[in-house]
């Protein structure tokens, strides 16, 4: 099986995207997708996460579900979603129109030494959000389709995952906060929730 071909700019993409979906909750996930936002722009709808990697996907369906007036945005990487796998069969189980998982796929673990991940190896994750039962799934590689993207994200059409293909380059580290309460209390101000 020949591997997908990866010629978007992380970078650019995820700052374009953020631009165009300004107002949505964004979860990024662990290491370069929480970089790639912080760099985008920090908003106070934004929760970086520091830890508990795999944990992203799942931290949106939660936070589409408590908050379905609004669009959910979660940001991570194909090595954080080969680990957090079995979340795609619960969001597929429970399809929040607001969510939307996009995966920037450079088909590498970026934190431990781009070493190949499955989808290097064959795995596609658009064809496992599909068997889980997602609404809708893409794997986009130009960067023509972020409009529809885009769209799709703020209009709440139905839950979703897109499969960006990235190139396996390591970006510059741009760290967001890393004080976790910070991060939760300003992200739950953002919701007009009180502090506790």
């Amino acid at each position: 099986m020949t591997a997908p071909l990866r010629t978007i700019d992380r970078r650019t993409f995820v700052s374009e995207l953020r631009e165009a979906c300004s107002d949505v909750l964004t979860i990024a996930g662990l290491g370069a997708p929480a970089y790639d936002l912080y760099a985008a722009g920090d908003r106070e709808t934004s929760f970086y996460l520091w830890g508990g990697m795999g944990g992203a996907a799942a931290m949106g369906l939660g936070l589409a579900l408590a908050q379905p007036g609004r669009s959910v945005l979660v940001l991570t990487g194909d090595g954080e979603q080969l680990m957090g796998l079995g979340a795609l069969a619960t969001i597929g189980a429970r399809r929040p129109p607001n969510l939307t998982v996009v995966v920037l796929d450079n088909g590498r673990y970026g934190e431990t030494g781009m070493q190949e991940t499955h989808t290097s190896l064959g795995t596609s994750l658009a064809g496992v959000a599909a068997a889980c039962g997602l609404g809708w799934v893409e794997t986009i590689s130009t960067t023509g389709a972020l409009p529809g993207l885009a769209r799709r994200i703020r209009a709440r059409e139905g839950c979703g995952l897109a499969q960006i293909l990235v190139r396996a380059v390591t970006p510059a580290r741009t760290l967001p906060p890393r004080d976790g309460r910070w991060l939760k209390e300003r992200f739950r101000a953002s919701l007009g929730i009180p502090a506790t």
